[in-house]
Formats: structure tokens, C-alpha cells, sequence
């Protein structure tokens, strides 16, 4: 499983990390009359939202990037290096995208801006928290495409064994990678959402990957998916 064990009424428990404690405040209050999501802790720091992961066991870390000492992608890494550590969702503001493909890479399962509505925050971390889709997918995809070229510290995604795979899980990495969801990849390659479900939990194996944002990134560095020109 991933993260802590979900309230038995199905709540999502979020831990909210930023060095802005009004940023804090005002998620928090935000989330305070939504029934199925619960805040049960918050950090100030990278160092702080990894003891806190480990400690109160969330299913979502909702991380600023930008921290004093340790920061949200290095905080990220530990955090989903981690066997059954939780999702994690990058705060982020427009001008923050090179460190949010770092924090994507770093296992991010998706991003936040600080200024979205109330209802697509709530909705991004409940998607995450179900392992489902990519938040944003257009916005996720450009983001990848802009980077997946650029070299990274530490082993690329590209290093992993993709000789392991058959020629049909590349077609489904390849779908994945351009965005499709499981009933569209069905469609395409007419086999039944079962199947396709069967192949991205291979895939998620074979590569290393913890979700679907890892495969978008692993499809591209390997060039299975062309970036727009």
C-alpha cells in the first residue's frame, strides 16, 4: 500500500509542507470543511516534512519546492524512496518549471499552483491519493517534453531495463507517454481495459516507476514520444 491506511470513511490524510506558515494556514483552512480530506500534519522545512512523512504515515504530501536546507525535490526523493512512502503533489508557481520537472523526476506524482481554485487542489489530491491519471495531463506532458532531454544529477530514467519489456508493453508505455488513458489505449490496440491495466502494472515493475507521471517521463527519454516542436 501506499502511504498510511486511509480513515475507514475513505479520508484522504495530507501532510502540508511549506516554509510559509500563511500558506500552511490557508490550506489548511481550506481543506478544514472538506469531509474526506484531512490535514494530521505540517512542515516548515524538506528535513521536517520526511520525519513527518515517516512518522503520521499520510497518503498525500502536498510540497512547496522551494525550502530553506533541504529542499521539496530532495525532500521528494526520500520521501517516495521509501517502499510505502506517500504520494507526494509539488506547490509550485509558473516560474518554478525546471524545478518541477526535478521534483517530477524526484517521484512527484504531480503539480499544484499556488493559486488554483480551491476545487481543482481538492480534486489533484484526490486523484493522487487513488494512484489515478496525471494531474493536469496537457500541462504535465508539455512540462515533460520540455525537459525529458535535459540532463539530470543521478541516473536517468532512461538507464533502466527496457530490454525487459515486450514489444506490446512498448506500445502501452508509448500510449501512456502521449497521454492516453486506459480506455483510450484499449481502444487503440483493441485489447480490453483489463489487459491494459495488466501491462501498466508490468511496466510499473520492469521499470522502477511508481506511477503514471514516472512512465511519461521514462517513454520520453526514451524517445517512444516525439517533443511538440
Amino acid at each position: 500500500m501506499t502511504g498510511g491506511p486511509a480513515a475507514a470513511d475513505g479520508t484522504v490524510r495530507v501532510v502540508l509542507a511549506d516554509d510559509q506558515p500563511l500558506v500552511r494556514a490557508g490550506l489548511r483552512v481550506l481543506m478544514a470543511d472538506t469531509p474526506d480530506i484531512e490535514v494530521v500534519g505540517e512542515a516548515g522545512t524538506g528535513a521536517d516534512a520526511v520525519r513527518l512523512a515517516a512518522d503520521v504515515r499520510p497518503d498525500v504530501v502536498v510540497m512547496d519546492i522551494r525550502m530553506p536546507g533541504m529542499d521539496g525535490i530532495e525532500a521528494t526523493r526520500l520521501i517516495r524512496g521509501e517502499s510505502a512512502g506517500p504520494r507526494v503533489l509539488v506547490l509550485t508557481t509558473f516560474d518554478d518549471d525546471s524545478y518541477v520537472y526535478g521534483a517530477l523526476r524526484a517521484g512527484a506524482s504531480g503539480f499544484l499552483v499556488k493559486d488554483m481554485a480551491l476545487e481543482d487542489i481538492l480534486a489533484a489530491i484526490r486523484v493522487v491519493a487513488a494512484g489515478d491519471g496525471l494531474i493536469a495531463p496537457s500541462v504535465t506532458r508539455r512540462l515533460i517534453a520540455e525537459f525529458a532531454a535535459r540532463p539530470e544529477p543521478g541516473p536517468p530514467p532512461s538507464a533502466r531495463p527496457v530490454e525487459g519489456i515486450t514489444e506490446r508493453e512498448r506500445e502501452v508505455l508509448t500510449l501512456v507517454g502521449r497521454g492516453l488513458s486506459n480506455g483510450e489505449i484499449s481502444a487503440e490496440l483493441f485489447i480490453t481495459v483489463a489487459t491494459v491495466k495488466a501491462h501498466v502494472a508490468r511496466l510499473f515493475t520492469k521499470l522502477d516507476a511508481r506511477d503514471r507521471v514516472q512512465l511519461v517521463i521514462i517513454a520520453y527519454e526514451l524517445g517512444l514520444v516525439a517533443a511538440p516542436r
